[in-house]
């Protein structure tokens, strides 16, 4: 027989969790349900490539809730199950334990998973497609100061995660097949300035190629590449963006795209069906585009967003996210419509370490990324939202 619940969320990370929150805001007592493939509690994912590896976070310290908050809230934990079957007209989910939930409201928060190599070699299981707490926890375990790790990808994940592993005294090998480092979001002199940080930290740099096979030598990794490299490393780590969570949505009839595709108010093609995080294509209303966002901010305020929609709030999503990142000393923080493709100007105190980038179109502000500089993205906001003239900055920044 199938379990009812009033609200069932597919999906027990950050948006999950969120939601949570924001269904108890306007709904005290009806039944919720957490349903995730992951058996860990919902957690923080940036600080699994950030703070635990710089020793300024505990695993214990990631959890967005501890178990007393869903006891206290009324939401039921059903961890280490995935729903595999959505049929929307008899709202029923039905999970990897062949077990059925039925539900008045539902939430997809399913996320993403990691995108991998489809090169000789790439399924093997020791290779870290990285992405979760258990993938932090067993390359802790393997993690050998002195070894050596190739890390794939030259973008979000991979550029973090060939600093934490350098910060550990790794030796550490980078490929990725963009121009130069962080491609998507740094313009090309910031992103080669950056390449000259890691290489001044012994990280071997090896752009504009891809791995052709990995293989298992003994206890290492041998890594071929397309420029003709061969490199041996005890760890393997793949970083190169991760797929939407759409299956569920697919399955179920419901429209899907680069993401399952929201309305305003995080409604999908079905009405009583919502879905938030990193799988949502939802209406950037500031930017006038539709937009998937794979952050943390986006996750936490849209999940709570979509729990205040299913209990009746009926607000259309306006929030702002914003990103960051953390390469050795460099840190920044970013918001809007961030690419080298628009026109792009910089403003530095320091150069490429202290200042403001500006991405404009047709001379209006679209993204701001700040570097090294802090407490400025609601200014930042401020700008998008005003649709501030190319020429125009945040207060308070000298250029020096």
């Amino acid at each position: 027989m199938a379990e009812h619940h009033e609200y069932l969320i597919i999906g027990a990370g950050l948006a999950g969790a969120s939601a949570v929150e924001g269904i108890r805001e306007l709904d005290p007592s009806r039944s919720i349900a957490l349903l995730g493939a992951e058996r860990d509690l919902p957690y923080h994912r940036p600080p699994l490539s950030k703070q635990l590896w710089f020793g300024k976070k505990q695993v214990k310290d990631i959890f967005v809730h501890d178990r007393a908050f869903y006891e206290k809230n009324g939401a039921k934990l059903l961890l280490g199950r995935q729903a595999v079957a959505l049929d929307v007209r008899s709202k029923t989910v039905t999970d990897s334990n062949g077990e059925s939930h039925t539900f008045e409201k539902l939430l997809l928060a399913t996320g993403g998973r990691p995108r991998t190599l489809s090169v000789p070699g790439g399924s093997l299981s020791e290779i870290r497609y990285y992405r979760t707490l258990d993938d932090y926890q067993r390359m802790r375990a393997e993690e050998v100061e002195g070894g050596s790790a190739v890390v794939i990808g030259g973008s979000f994940i991979g550029s973090e995660m060939a600093a934490a592993l350098s910060m550990n005294k790794l030796k550490i090998t980078m490929i990725y097949p963009s121009r130069y480092l962080c491609e998507r979001v740094f313009p090309q002199d910031l992103g080669l300035a950056m390449e000259h940080v890691y290489d001044s930290r012994g990280i071997q740099i090896m752009k504009g190629q891809t791995p052709t096979s990995i293989e298992r030598k003994g206890s290492q990794f041998v890594v071929r590449t397309s420029g003709g490299a061969q490199i041996e490393a005890g760890m393997v780590v793949v970083g190169v963006g991760i797929k939407p969570g759409i299956e569920l949505a697919e399955q179920g009839g419901l429209k899907t795209g680069d993401g399952i595709i929201v309305n305003e108010r995080l409604q999908t093609s079905h009405p009583e069906v919502y879905a938030a995080g990193d799988n949502a294509r939802f209406p950037y209303r500031v930017l006038g585009t539709e937009m998937r966002v794979e952050h943390w901010d986006n996750a936490l305020n849209q999940g709570k967003h979509a729990g205040r929609n299913m209990a009746g709030a009926h607000e259309p999503y306006t929030y702002m996210p914003y990103f960051f990142s953390d390469l050795f000393e460099f840190g920044y923080e970013a918001v809007g419509e961030v690419s080298p493709q628009l026109d792009v100007t910089a403003v530095w105190q320091k150069q490429y370490d202290t200042g403001v980038i500006y991405y404009s179109r047709q001379g209006r502000i679209r993204g701001l990324m700040m570097c090294n500089v802090w407490d400025k993205v609601e200014p930042a906001r401020d700008l998008i939202r005003r649709g501030a003239t190319a020429d125009e900055r945040l207060p308070g920044l000298v250029k020096v």
